[in-house]
This record gives structure tokens, sequence and C-alpha cells, in this order.
């Protein structure tokens, strides 16, 4: 499964590890994925999701029916 946000979509960042001798060797920065589940009173059922420590902000504004919906118009599979 891909390392990515199911709300934000943020995904792995890459670039290089520099060392003290300046040498560049790629590398890559992990997306911080929590596994939360949420009762969803529009579906009738508990939900699971990977999520950012974001995007868990970001449902406690809009409220997890909000971000479902918007989840579900784009595809997203949940």
């Amino acid at each position: 499964m891909a390392r990515r946000c199911q709300v934000r979509g943020a995904r792995p960042g890459y670039g290089n590890s520099v060392s003290h001798s300046q040498r560049h060797t790629r590398r890559r920065w992990e997306p911080n994925l929590q596994s939360k589940r949420y009762w969803v009173p529009s579906l009738g059922r508990q939900v699971k999701l990977r999520l950012t420590p974001k995007a868990m902000k970001i449902i406690d504004r809009r409220g997890i029916d909000a971000v479902v919906t918007d989840m579900l118009a784009r595809g997203e599979k949940i």
C-alpha cells in the first residue's frame, strides 16, 4: 500500500542526504501516517483511515461527514 494520506494526499518527499564531506546520497522523507477509526453517521459504519496528524486536525475542524463526502467525490476508496 502506498505511503499516502487518504485525506490530504501527502506523499513522501525526495531529496539528498548531505554528509559532512558533502557527499550526496538519495533519501526520502516519509509522511507521519497514523491509522485511525472514525464513526461516520452518513454511512452508518466505522471507517479506518490512514492519516497524517494535520488531516486529523482537518477532520476535527470540518467534521468527518464533510471530509468523507469530499473523499468520495474525488473517487477515494473508503
